[in-house]
């Protein structure tokens, strides 16, 4: 019950209905504060107990000071939480432990149980192994079930042991997809309550239910868990950053457009940390799709949330979507009494503003490895020639090849060339050379839940069949639509035979090229892009592009629209202009331009009006949680603590919580440490991650093949993260990692200084010899540390590998955040320092001292840093809010719950 000193508490009604609100307008300043500002304060107005949340909070919120630095902590409590099962399967294997650690320390295991609801939607296993025939998604499908049944048997253990677990089974659709078009209520109803839909999720591109007008982001699997279990996040009342649309977008640009376009801006501006905020009469012109599109890139452009306020778009969308019509009416009414509805013309206080004018947006791509990258479509070939350069390592300052010695050099048209000849299984012939597309992927939640981009895709198919035209025969195609809506508003249309025709044949209802799960390219490709270092690209419409994320054969990723991915099939090659070179030839061997196949806005808008209606969503989700009969068929184990498979190579039982009393160790200072990377700007969460393909020399695969499996059944590291023994091998081994000590490199590799002369050694392996003789483990890092996914395993790979504590020169905010939740030690070198300012070279022992003031119930500003070779300097300690200092006193966030559990 809230302590309700505000007197906030009223009655709302609606219909027949009646429900318990908390209203805004007892609070003073309430009026002028942001949208997702106003969600939080009726956060803390309903959750105020006056302890952890009290009349001083709320005041601190109504009296928001826009220009102030961050520095009033707030508890949030959200109000559902949302997992995929990359990251989901971890936190209920960690529940199912937590469970174990409760009954030994003499607690009552039946309080290890989501207090929140929580869905989890198995989204991110399947792989496109097989594209371009009819059956490749039942191909895939019943390979994923190969591949993964233990951790479904797992999963369904779970959603029958835990009360408020659901489970949206294999071959539904994309976590985010699902909860925009289904899961999000935008107003929850629980208990007789009426309040905002707020989330947690274990996946950064949770804000795409921004979109929407729901309040939430992304976190590491470790956060996710105490929200499940009632613990609220800690964090500051941030910044918002205004971002004002005006105008309309012009014909021939689309939401990748726009959004491409904002990340740049945004990631120019800086947000990191913030809630980004739109406002304007342009947002009144921009479709819910594409407001959604928007948010689930916030992560992108490093905000904490990009969030669009309520209003009829948001109804419409409620409706077409199947949600009942009291659900919609509840919603109007809320965000009206609350003043959460959109005034079009209100300019709210905000921290920093920026803005765009709709119609300057312009076709973009994205690339060649991070999203910020944009590049005007019509410069994207000349930007080729520019950027592959870095990717082709034997060009001379002519541009020519140089290696290897017995190929001719070759130049063409200023662009490094290494034209390989390559036979296809069907006996045609044809040429692979720098900057061919081998991959084109419609995939990812991003673009996937836009109808506008897909149809545009499909009627592109449409009229390049019609001209004769299909895809160059090296390129991968894939079609990985986030729901089934999608495939029902093709087939309802006539657009899927066309689709097919040039290759995008449905792969899988999941994340899989945009995540790495693009599958193998056909032998033939493969064998000559590795046997010639050849720099191929991949164009995909989706979110991500970060070197070695999208396929190991593949060098260079670029993000598109679903319409231009058609497009990069169709011409092959980042080399061709598709502004002004021809795609291919027509049956009468005339040129056939982009402009000839592109449709128009009236023809997408036709099909997508005519095509989409309520009943394909109503259909789509009546029994989401039910499964098919492949999933409903798998047995499962009963009880309330899980039967642990010793053998088991996918769920093993994480050591967490052994040893664990019920009072926490003394903090320590750290003394003797060795690094065990030295890492340069930009290292993502993608590359500490274990991610992707799992190779056979490596650790990991060490690791399998000693237990018995074969190389075809190693799967992915995303589909094994329920075994710790697994992604401890896997952290810090993306295959286009640099680890500054050991230069020369790529890859998981170190140098092991508990050897004679530190030689070259696999992280893993160099760890386990530190662990041995008690030496505890730094690393040091530059800008932006943890960008990213919000990659649990990314920290908690970094703490079993025996890291005490990261030294960068800037952190993203979940990475910083997991660090803290697995008792590793965030450090920040002082402002305008780093490594190499500092002649660092990673040979170094380093000492960090003043830890222990934490000890004493504060957290101290800074600590001394020496190494023995005479350097020193004050460290920022990035342990931000007293939340935070108390989980790492703990050793961690889970022990952190699981002690408070056991007192109450």
């Amino acid at each position: 019950m809230s302590a309700n000193s505000f007197d906030a508490r009223s009655t709302l009604q609606v219909g027949d209905e009646s429900y318990e609100i908390f209203r805004l307008d007892k609070v003073e300043g309430s009026a002028r504060l942001p949208y997702s500002l106003k969600v939080l304060l009726e956060n803390l107005l309903r959750t105020e107990d006056g302890a952890n949340i009290t009349a001083d909070h709320i005041r601190a919120l109504g009296g928001w000071d826009s220009q102030a630095q961050p520095s009033q902590e707030i508890q949030f409590t959200p109000a559902r939480v949302i997992m995929q099962d990359f990251t989901g399967v971890p936190c209920v294997v960690d529940l199912a432990t937590m469970r174990e650690a409760v009954k030994e320390l003499g607690g009552d295991a039946a309080k290890i149980n989501p207090l929140a609801p929580a869905e989890l939607v198995i989204d991110h296993s399947v792989i496109a192994d097989k594209f371009g025939t009819n059956d490749a998604f039942k191909q895939n499908v019943d390979l994923e079930y190969g591949r993964n049944k233990e951790r479904y048997q797992f999963l369904r253990w779970g959603q029958t042991a835990f009360d408020e677990f659901k489970v949206v089974p294999p071959g539904t659709g994309i976590v985010h997809q699902v909860n925009i078009e289904h899961l999000a209520r935008v107003v929850m109803i629980r208990d007789g309550k009426a309040y905002p839909d707020t989330l947690v999720g274990t996946d950064s591109h949770t804000t795409m239910v921004n979109g929407l007008g729901v309040l939430g982001w992304g976190v590491g699997g470790i956060e996710a868990e105490a929200a499940m279990l009632g613990q609220p996040v800690s964090m500051l009342i941030p910044r918002v950053v205004g971002f004002k649309l005006t105008g309309e977008l012009q014909p021939g640009t689309t939401a990748t457009d726009l959004v491409l376009t904002i990340t740049e801006m945004l990631r120019k501006h800086g947000v990191v940390g913030k809630f980004v905020e739109f406002y304007g009469e342009g947002v009144a012109a921009t479709s819910l799709a594409n407001r959604a599109t928007i948010g689930n890139m916030s992560p992108e452009f490093g905000s904490t949330a990009a969030i669009f306020p309520i209003d009829d778009e948001t109804l419409n969308y409620l409706r077409l979507t199947g949600r009942s019509d009291q659900q919609v009416a509840l919603v109007e009414a809320y965000a009206k009494q609350q003043g959460l509805w959109l005034d079009p013309k209100a300019e709210p206080d905000f921290s920093e503003k920026l803005e765009l004018d709709l119609a300057t947006v312009v076709p973009s791509i994205a690339g060649p490895k991070r999203p910020q990258d944009r590049i005007v479509l019509a410069n994207a070939a000349e930007q080729f020639k520019q950027d592959v350069r870095n990717y082709v390592d034997s060009v001379d300052e002519a541009g020519q090849e140089s290696f290897p010695a017995s190929d001719a050099p070759a130049v063409a048209n200023g662009v490094p060339s290494n034209p390989v000849p390559v036979t296809a299984p069907d006996g045609t012939t044809y040429e692979l050379d720098h900057g061919a597309v081998t991959v084109a992927a419609i995939t990812s939640c991003t673009n996937t839940s836009n109808p506008y981009v897909m149809v545009a895709a499909a009627l592109v198919a449409k009229k390049a069949v019609e001209k004769g035209l299909t895809r160059k025969p090296w390129v991968k195609t894939t079609l990985a639509p986030g729901s089934k809506v999608v495939t029902d508003y093709f087939e309802k249309s006539g657009l899927t035979p066309y689709l097919d025709k040039v290759g995008f044949n449905l792969v899988g209802y999941g994340c899989t090229t945009c995540i790495g799960n693009s599958g193998p390219l056909p032998d033939e490709v493969s064998k000559a892009v590795n046997d010639h270092d050849l720099a191929v690209t991949s164009v995909l419409s989706g979110n991500r592009n970060f070197e070695g994320r999208i396929n190991p054969d593949v060098k260079m990723n670029y993000l598109a629209s679903p319409p231009l991915v058609v497009a990069y099939a169709l011409a092959g090659s980042m080399k061709v202009d598709i502004t002004k070179d021809a795609l291919g030839a027509d049956q009468d061997g005339n040129p056939v331009f982009l402009k000839d196949i592109w449709p128009s806005e009236a023809e997408v808008n036709d099909v997508v009006a005519n095509a989409i209606g309520e009943d394909m969503f109503s259909k789509s989700y009546s029994d989401v949680f039910a499964g098919d009969a492949q999933w409903q068929a798998l047995p499962i184990p009963t009880g309330d603590t899980f039967e642990w498979d010793t053998e088991s190579t996918y769920v093993r039982k994480p050591p967490y919580f052994e040893g664990m009393g019920m009072e926490p160790a003394p903090v320590e200072d750290i003394s003797g440490a060795r690094v065990l990377a030295k890492l340069g700007d930009s290292v993502t969460t993608d590359h500490i991650s274990p991610a992707g393909a799992i190779k056979a020399d490596t650790p990991a695969g060490k690791y399998l093949t000693e237990h018995g499996v074969e190389r075809r059944d190693f799967n992915s590291y995303g589909s094994r993260r329920g075994n710790h023994e697994i992604m401890i091998r896997g952290t810090f081994a993306n295959i286009r990692l640099r680890n500054q000590i050991a230069p020369g490199t790529e890859g998981g590799y170190t140098r092991d200084f508990t050897q004679a002369d530190g030689p070259v050694s696999f992280i893993y392996d160099a760890s386990r010899n530190y662990i041995e003789q008690n030496i505890p483990l730094v690393v040091l890092a530059g800008k932006e540390y943890g960008s990213g996914s919000s990659r649990d395993w990314a920290a908690k790979g970094t703490a079993l590998l025996g890291v005490k504590a990261v030294i960068a020169e800037s952190y993203e905010r979940i990475h910083r955040s997991n660090l803290i939740g697995m008792g590793v030690l965030p450090l920040q070198f002082p402002e305008g320092r780093n490594a190499e300012s500092l002649g660092l070279t990673g040979e170094e022992s380093f000492s960090v001292s003043g830890v222990t003031e934490l000890n004493d119930g504060t957290t101290p500003r800074t600590v001394k840093v020496t190494t023995d070779t005479g350097v020193e300097f004050d460290a920022v300690v990035r342990i931000d809010t007293p939340g935070e200092a108390d989980y790492y006193r703990n050793g961690g966030i889970l022990q952190y719950v699981l002690r408070s559990l056991i007192r109450k």
